[in-house]
């Protein structure tokens, strides 16, 4: 891919490799642990976690636009993405310590980490081609395999280390691969100062102080009136105070990008009014690709069937089906032994759910089920037995202090019954315990259960459905890595795209970038199209659907993501003058943390709508925004001719 590029492409290529290797692992399983209550996840209810989904992909995104503006005026691009290359891996560690504060300040670090990596690292492929350079659309479009390879790796061990290391480790795993991007552009420092640049301003440049005075304190401002409205007048409403808040907080840097174009120079404002609709459509494209992290992983944790995809699985990817999987599940799936699933109360089957059990909660349990057996993976308990069994420990539950832990009954804004978990902030765990009983003259693990759950499992059974033998689970494709099939696809087609580009040009038929991204949102609407069709199959959410509906979806996408994203990274280097290319860039990933946001939304609402009508109402609304970019097609294809994109 490189010899006909610049020598900074390849070392790039593999720093920003590694970058978002560790990047989409959160991608991959931030909304999983958040409502895990099953293999000791956080446990909140579904609105809530699509909610903190969606508000960390779009701060994640909104930071490039602070990032971008510090690395054009103070740092410079190197020193920008090494500091933001760090932040992030502290970031990761942070997530992987339990405690809801290391959580947050864990979401809070990488966000900032991204802002001064993403945007200047991807400023500083484009520094490497001169302007007009008929290469450099290219030189992106391999960068971006980069990614996706990284993505690809991400869904496949971040599959495989939760499922036998655990939550914690999968964020220090992360945490590790990311450090040895830092590494890389460490070693090729003295080499990528070609794609460096001094900070520069102008006279006639925006100062810092006014953009904090005129942008980010008003968003500050109107963010907050957007969340006190919604939290006061609109309290169990799916749209949020989180989403009106960022939605109106991004009003005042919609307003500064509009007038940053209508008052530049006459010779610059012809390319950065452009920018305007390649923002809303890369936004619509990302506010649909990255339903990848919310609606389309609960589409595959849910309504796909996982195990007969195992054919899917890359270094066992795979983990055991809980009772969670049986709800639509068929007659002909094999169910887990009725004996190996203990029916207690919903608080304690919730905390074992969460591994969060205490004291108390365990010597009631005692009292309640006398014929299980209790054991101690780790630490001691009085009353539990030592055990070295692995299949013990990988269904057992952490045991803290009594009085530690706060269970709450409520509804969420569904109407649906929620009991959440809290522990409290340090305590530490005092055992691993485990549960047997005696089944055919030998101890199985067991696992606690609320009985609407115990029914779910077994409501669609009869005489002809298999039973598995005693302690053993059907094993199943973990969902996340279905997210790989976007990876995949962009590493497949990537070059077979770049070669169809090519030809078209040499029979005097050049696609221009305009049409492409014009392309790329018909893909887009189409890929919801397809999933509309799955969700018709579904029968109203009652069966699951062949995996294959959800890879084709993705690789629909995948090919409107490579007609529309490297496009839009090129266009920004392409039409910003010189001293904004950072700052634009932080236009372009505002523009997606918008759509992101929107991602989180729909998340959300995907229970409150049939199916086929929620993926119709995605693919109507990307129809929108594909037909006013086909009526400003002439218009961008004069200004990029203008400026020789």
């Amino acid at each position: 891919m490189f010899p006909n590029h610049p020598k900074g492409l390849a070392p790039l290529f593999f720093i920003e490799m590694w970058e978002r290797l560790c990047f989409y692992v959160i991608g991959g399983i931030l909304l999983l642990y958040a409502g895990d209550t099953e293999r000791g996840g956080l446990g909140l209810p579904s609105l809530t976690a699509n909610d903190i989904v969606g508000t960390y992909l779009a701060f994640v995104y909104a930071t490039p636009f602070i990032g971008g503006l510090l690395a054009d005026r103070l740092f410079g691009f190197r020193r920008s993405v090494l500091g933001g290359g760090l932040c992030m891996a502290c970031g990761l560690f942070s997530l992987g310590t339990p405690g809801p504060t290391f959580f947050v300040l864990g979401l809070v670090l990488v966000c900032i980490g991204n802002g001064f990596f993403k945007p200047n690292i991807s400023a500083m492929v484009g520094n490497l081609y001169e302007k007009g350079d008929p290469r450099r659309d290219s030189g992106f479009s391999i960068f971006y395999v980069g990614i996706n390879i990284g993505s690809l790796v991400a869904f496949v061990a971040a599959a495989w280390v939760r499922e036998y290391f655990g939550w914690s480790w999968t964020f220090y795993m992360a945490g590790c691969g990311l450090l040895v991007g830092v590494t890389l552009l460490i070693v090729f420092w003295k080499g990528l100062a070609v794609a460096d640049r001094p900070p520069q301003k102008r006279p006639d440049d925006v100062s810092i102080g006014r953009i904090v005075a005129t942008i980010l304190a008003p968003a500050l401002v109107v963010g907050y009136v957007g969340y006190w409205i919604a939290s006061t007048y609109f309290p169990n409403s799916p749209v949020t105070p989180q989403l009106c808040g960022f939605l109106s907080g991004m009003l005042p840097l919609i307003v500064f990008f509009v007038r940053l174009g209508t008052t530049a120079k006459p010779e610059e404002k012809p390319g950065l009014l452009a920018l305007l609709p390649v923002y809303v459509a890369g936004g619509t494209f990302f506010m649909i690709l990255h339903l990848n992290t919310t609606a389309l992983t609960k589409w595959a944790e849910v309504d796909t069937n996982r195990h007969s995809a195992n054919a899917f699985d890359v270094f066992g990817a795979s983990q055991d089906a809980l009772p969670s999987y049986f709800r639509n599940a068929s007659a002909d799936v094999p169910r887990p032994a009725k004996d190996t699933l203990v029916v207690v109360e919903p608080k304690v089957a919730r905390m074992f759910g969460v591994s969060r059990l205490d004291l108390e909660g365990v010597q009631a349990l005692q009292q309640s089920q006398p014929a299980l057996k209790l054991w101690t993976t780790s630490g001691t308990l009085a009353g539990a037995t030592a055990s070295t069994d692995a299949a013990v420990d990988r269904r057992a539950a952490n045991v803290y202090a009594a009085g530690t832990i706060t269970v709450k009954e409520a509804r969420d804004s569904h109407g649906v019954p929620t009991v959440a978990v809290d522990l409290k902030e340090g305590s530490e765990r005092i055992a691993r315990i485990g549960f047997t009983r005696t089944i055919g003259g030998k101890d199985v693990p067991v696992l606690l259960v609320d009985q609407r759950v115990f029914d779910d499992v077994y409501r669609q059974t009869d005489a002809s459905t298999p039973t598995l033998p005693p302690g053993e689970y059907l094993r199943v494709t973990s969902p996340e890595v279905f997210q790989a099939a976007n990876a995949v696809a962009v590493i497949a087609l990537t070059t077979p795209l770049v070669l169809f580009w090519a030809f078209m040009r040499r029979r005097g038929r050049t696609v221009g970038t305009a049409h492409k991204i014009f392309y790329g949102l018909l893909l887009t609407m189409a890929s919801m199209l397809v999933m509309a069709l799955a969700g018709w199959l579904t029968a109203h959410g009652t069966m699951k659907v062949s995996a294959f509906w959800l890879i084709g979806a993705y690789g629909v996408v995948t090919v409107g993501e490579l007609c529309l994203s490297p496009m839009g990274l090129s266009l920004v280097t392409k039409l910003s003058p010189k001293r904004y290319v950072g700052l634009m860039m932080g236009g372009w990933f505002c523009a997606t943390a918008f759509g992101n946001k929107l991602s989180g939304f729909f998340g959300g609402v995907q229970s409150l709508m049939e199916p086929t009508q929620f993926f119709l109402v995605l693919a109507g609304a990307v129809a929108v925004v594909a037909v006013g970019i086909r009526c400003l097609l002439p218009w961008l294809d004069r200004v990029m001719k203008q400026y020789g994109a």
